[in-house]
């Protein structure tokens, strides 16, 4: 019996938004790197984050530490990417409706408690 051994493509996926996310999930690498970092075995990630294939975790973990240079620099910049996600929306929803919502607030700075009705 032969063994053929193949490449497994990277579990890592970049969104519309330029967020790096794991699998076919909502994760992000961050948060995954985040776990591992702050100790959880890839098991324990799995049951934190059920969404996860565990296979996909340990692939990730390895991409991390083969690229551990580039893809920290892309981590320490969440500040950009959170900038980016908010000029993004703020050029997709009318500041119209930005201000009417403000403005709405502002009308009715304290909500009422039920006991003061």
């Amino acid at each position: 019996m032969s063994v053929t051994i193949a490449a497994e493509p990277s579990p890592l996926r970049v969104d519309d938004g330029g967020t790096i996310r794991v699998g076919a999930t909502r994760v992000t690498l961050d948060t995954l790197v985040a776990a591992f970092s702050a100790g959880s075995t890839p098991e324990q990630i799995a049951q934190d984050y059920p969404p996860l294939d565990l296979a996909d975790i340990y692939a990730a973990i390895a991409y991390y530490l083969r690229h551990e240079k580039e893809l920290n620099e892309y981590l320490a910049k969440p500040q950009g990417a959170a900038e980016r996600s908010r000029q993004r929306n703020e050029h997709l929803y009318s500041r119209g409706v930005r201000e009417r919502l403000l403005a709405r607030r502002n009308a009715h700075p304290t909500p009422i408690s039920v006991h003061e009705i």
